[in-house]
């Protein structure tokens, strides 16, 4: 096998991995960058292979930042299959939707605010784009759920097993060559963090690996405990209600929207949190919940005995509202506390969530909740950062709300859930540390070397290629 780092190399998005075997390309992953626009755009506008000369692709799960440049593959003729779980490709298809109809709305909003056309970056790919890559994918279960391998071809094939990132998310071990002369490999897309709502945790792989690309977002950090949201969330509520406030909240349209919900009901049907209005603002996230709702069987327990056993459904209680229409959207801005609006995208990147921002974010008594990872250069770790101004539509705004980060939601292992998955693979030799910032991808490189000196450990650069 050859690895070539396309992708999320010394960098937290945008990946994009190719192993070779034999004539045999197979991509892993398709990811969108995110950051600063300008750099993004340039990073995004063109795939950094032929489509055509890959063979196949496989997708983890439907993240923006793994799957929302797929469509360029349609756009450049690829011909392949996209291998991946039903429910992520239920995601995907509404997720690369989504980011299509952002790229065209941004850029007419952005052109009737009077920015020269010349100053604007096209849309990278059409609905169309699309629709059309969404033909190219396959199925593929959890190994939990249909036993044994999916061929790629006659000497290659791999397995899924369950991620617990987010729903359909799936850790593929890929396996080539017969005999003596078999090489496995092991891709974690994104490594779930065990113990959040609605989802199982990470399985564990039985079979022996010989090489491993794994994230390590948060290989430098260790999370608190879930259970602590409740009190920050109990007390900003009851904040809100004494002081009249407006809390807005950047919210992935995919995981953290529905596990907040979650958390937001149950904390409703304890008695816990006043029952104050909660806005979602996202159509994407009620497409997507849909979704969810359709999955149950990729539920955890925990789920079925909080809400589902009593004929509940974790995303509905009486104050929670979905707002669909732009109109309901705008009238938001004008409306008073106390409220919740939970807007996507997580990052502040794109979506009605800037509208939100642009009315909130000089407003000392508003309260802005960022509930997870913020990469660097986003509007959203500008805010985390208590910067005076911040960029929004491209003009600057000064920044008195205030600003809390919960870093419990994320749907990330931490340093001690990266290592403890890393130790449990048997016969492992060499890993890849990949989807992270140069600071966590050697700060795990070396407590790996040091815990398990018998492993070459390895942070690649972009555009390297390895031999396994």
């Amino acid at each position: 096998m050859k690895i070539t780092f396309l992708g999320a190399a010394r960098d937290v998005t945008g990946s994009k991995h190719i192993v070779e075997m034999g004539d045999f390309r197979l991509l892993l992953d398709c990811g969108m960058y995110q950051g600063r626009r300008q750099e993004a755009y340039v990073l995004n506008k063109a795939l950094p292979f032929e489509a055509k000369s890959v063979t196949a692709a496989i997708l983890s799960h439907a993240h923006a930042d793994h799957c929302a440049l797929l469509p360029l593959l349609a756009k450049d003729g690829y011909e392949g299959k996209v291998y991946a779980t039903s429910a992520t490709a239920d995601i995907a298809r509404l997720i690369m939707l989504d980011s299509a109809r952002l790229q065209a709305s941004d850029y007419e909003h952005l052109l009737s605010a009077g920015v020269s056309e010349s100053e604007l970056h096209a849309p990278l790919y059409t609905t169309e784009d699309v629709e059309k890559i969404c033909g190219h994918f396959v199925h593929a279960e959890y190994s939990r759920t249909i036993p044994g391998w999916h061929d790629l071809n006659s000497t290659a094939r791999f397995k899924f097993y369950d991620a617990g990132h987010i729903l359909g998310s799936a850790l593929t071990v890929v396996e080539s060559g017969e005999g003596e002369s078999v090489k496995r490999l092991c891709f974690t897309g994104d490594l779930g963090n065990g113990g959040v709502p609605i989802l199982h945790d990470p399985e564990q792989i039985p079979e022996e690996i010989d090489a491993l690309i794994t994230e390590c977002t948060y290989g430098d950090k260790i999370h608190r405990p879930i259970e602590e949201v409740d009190s920050l969330l109990i007390e900003v509520m009851n904040d809100a209600v004494r002081n009249k406030k407006k809390i807005i909240v950047p919210a992935f349209a995919l995981g953290r929207t529905q596990e907040l919900i979650y958390i937001l009901h149950r904390l409703h049907n304890e008695g816990k949190i006043p029952a104050i209005p909660i806005y979602i603002d996202s159509p994407l996230s009620n497409s997507i919940t849909e979704v969810f709702n359709a999955h149950k069987e990729d539920f955890d327990s925990e789920a079925w005995t909080d809400f589902m056993n009593n004929h509940e459904s974790p995303f509905a209680f009486e104050n929670l509202k979905y707002v669909s229409t732009k109109e309901e959207s705008k009238a938001l801005n004008n409306a008073e506390g106390p409220l919740m609006i939970i807007a996507s995208s997580g990052m502040a990147e794109g979506g009605r969530i800037l509208h939100h921002l642009e009315h909130s974010v000089w407003d000392a008594n508003a309260v802005i909740m960022l509930t997870g990872y913020q990469a660097e250069h986003t509007l959203g770790r500008k805010m985390q950062e208590g910067r005076d101004h911040v960029p929004i539509f491209g003009r600057m705004h000064e920044l008195k709300a205030r600003v809390i980060t919960i870093n419990e939601f994320s749907a990330h292992a931490d340093q001690k859930g990266l290592f403890n998955f890393v130790a449990s693979l048997k016969n492992l030799k060499k890993v890849f540390l990949v989807h992270a910032e140069p600071e966590p991808a050697f700060a795990f490189q070396k407590l790996l070397a040091e815990k398990l000196p018998q492993l070459e450990v390895v942070v690649p650069e972009p555009g390297q290629s390895f031999e396994v």
